[in-house]
């Protein structure tokens, strides 16, 4: 008989999940907020408040499922260093957990993530490691991790199957208890970005698995190659250069996107996804991020088409982040004129989806 014992001590790890449970169990549920329509369309819109979590986004549910994930597999251990590619939130949501667990961490970001998310990461005991190349990103944080020793934690591989999707408190299950008590509690559509591809197959795979008549739309923003792989069914699909909507698009469509759980999707121009995120920014009485806005012309587009239908209804969407981050940015007119960005004609574009007076 031959046997090889590589019996480790589980100590740290013990003490880690229990460290990343404890933060979760701190933290209460985000908020799912009413957005203001005219009672008389019949049709409710509804955005849940990701920008509540301790790091201010979406993707802090991912870090915390990314990091549970890596060290239940065995892939971190005591002082091993961290690598992620990311645009920005999902570094810093990652650099918190890090610091946490006592453990170096490094974010591989393209050049043009906005100042204010590269502080957040500095801030958290993270290091920003710039590239030019936005698709070059994964590359290059697989080289440091294995130049480091470290560990690639390639949230675009293992966004989809890192979160527990029939339940454990997800933001499906989360939406759907929290929509319980209104007057259309199953929402006729939910609408989310395509990032990592994450969050629309936690969700389209948690309402087949609970049996509801919820429809997935994923939108993507310009520059980024999703809309076209699911389209042409082409899993190769590449875009030429980098998203300008942080946290959403990108040149390549990633492995956690799960296609085939998507019911629609919406391409939406940048200039829209700014003109709309301004406009709600002022109707919310408070900044919302890019892909909020993204978000929220689909959104308004599948209201208009329920209204011309005459269906009343429920649509579901995320507020991913606060605008607070962008002040340079989708606030700014300045880099919307460097951009080449055209508000007054999006703005004209968006207007039949509005309610009467708002724009």
């Amino acid at each position: 008989m031959e046997s090889i014992d590589r019996t480790r001590d589980r100590g740290w790890t013990d003490w880690a999940i229990t460290t990343v449970e404890a933060d979760a169990n701190r933290s209460a549920d985000t908020h799912l907020l009413p957005f203001p329509l005219p009672p008389e369309w019949g049709v409710d819109l509804y955005l849940k408040d990701e920008s509540a979590h301790p790091t201010g986004s979406l993707k802090h549910r991912l870090a915390r499922s990314l990091f549970l994930y890596a060290i239940c597999n065995g892939w971190i251990d005591e002082g091993t260093p961290v690598i992620e590619a990311s645009s920005g939130s999902t570094a810093v949501s990652e650099a918190y957990f890090a610091r946490m667990l006592g453990l170096p961490f490094t974010a591989v970001m393209p050049e043009s993530t906005s100042r204010a998310k590269i502080r957040q990461i500095e801030f958290y005991g993270g290091k920003a490691h710039l590239v030019r190349d936005a698709a070059a990103v994964c590359a290059e944080a697989e080289r440091l991790a294995a130049e480091t020793g470290g560990h690639f934690m390639d949230q675009f591989t293992y966004a989809e199957r890192a979160t527990d999707w029939r339940g454990n408190n997800n933001i499906a299950e989360s939406v759907f208890e929290q929509m319980r008590l209104e007057r259309h509690p199953v929402p006729a559509w939910i609408v989310v970005g395509a990032g990592t591809g994450g969050t629309s197959a936690t969700i389209g795979r948690y309402v087949r698995y609970r049996r509801h008549a919820t429809h997935l739309c994923v939108v993507d923003p310009e520059h980024s190659a999703f809309f076209a792989g699911w389209r042409d069914g082409d899993p190769e699909a590449v875009s030429a250069r980098g998203s300008r909507i942080e946290g959403i698009g990108r040149p390549r469509v990633e492995p956690s996107f799960i296609p085939g759980l998507v019911d629609r999707m919406v391409k939406v121009d940048d200039a829209e996804s700014i003109a709309c995120l301004r406009w709600a920014s002022q109707r919310l009485g408070r900044p919302l991020g890019g892909s909020t806005g993204t978000n929220l012309v689909a959104a308004l587009a599948l209201i208009a088409e329920m209204r011309d239908a005459g269906r009343g209804g429920s649509v579901v969407t995320l507020l991913c982040d606060s605008g607070q981050r962008y002040a340079t940015t989708y606030f700014n007119d300045e880099w919307l004129a460097e951009q080449g960005i055209d508000l007054a004609a999006a703005e004209a574009r968006l207007a039949p989806l509005l309610p009467a007076g708002s724009a």
